[in-house]
């Protein structure tokens, strides 16, 4: 049975995480700019982030979700602003002819703000309980074990994502040139730009 609903939290956490978002940009770009190890350690940023909300919705911490709900304005506007913040930075970044050797500064830098990036969005936290209660598991029924597998199977299916994404981009990266590189750049920068712009819109 607690197989049964890791599995299902694989296949969850998966399919939220395959969606190509602001992160999912932004892992890609880093991956191409930096190496494989910065977009992936991108993408734990944003599967640590997602198993957060789903330990909040499967264990019914309802104080730090009714707070985050309250005060989703704010989180939807620092969120935004970074993400315009994000996207001016790409599109001033000048390709490096071959990724970067990035230091421990740099590889936390590329983890911690794709974890706040996620955590700017509080509504995911009502997916997930959409979720949950859909399956008849969490703090409300007692199911606590089956619960934690499930958010266990959310944060490794994300996490899967991730890897296969800057895995495959890593692989392709070798036929991207200057010209290319600073297009992916361009393109990146714009769709992140975007991204702000609509979250600023939303609030």
């Amino acid at each position: 049975m607690e197989f049964l609903f890791w599995i299902k939290g694989v296949i969850l956490g998966f399919s939220i995480a395959a969606p190509v978002g602001p992160i999912g940009v932004l892992c890609i770009r880093r991956t191409l700019a930096n190496g494989m190890l910065n977009g992936f350690l991108s993408g734990f940023g944003t599967a640590s982030a997602d198993a957060i909300y789903g330990c909040i919705a499967a264990f019914g911490i309802t104080a730090i979700s009714t707070f985050l709900l309250d005060n989703r304005f704010f989180l939807h506007m620092f969120g935004g602003l970074f993400l315009l913040y994000l996207g001016y930075n790409t599109f001033r970044a000048v390709p490096a002819e071959k990724a970067a050797e990035t230091n421990g500064k740099g590889l936390f830098a590329a983890y911690t703000s794709a974890f706040f990036l996620t955590l700017t969005n509080p509504a995911t936290i009502m997916s997930f309980v959409a979720v949950f209660a859909g399956l008849g598991i969490g703090a409300a029924d007692g199911d606590f074990i089956l619960a934690g597998f499930m958010v266990l199977g959310v944060f490794v299916g994300s996490l899967l994502w991730w890897l296969i994404l800057s895995v495959t981009v890593n692989i392709f990266r070798a036929k991207f040139d200057q010209r290319r590189l600073k297009r992916v750049n361009q393109l990146s920068s714009l769709i992140i730009f975007a991204f702000g712009v609509l979250s600023l819109c939303s609030i």
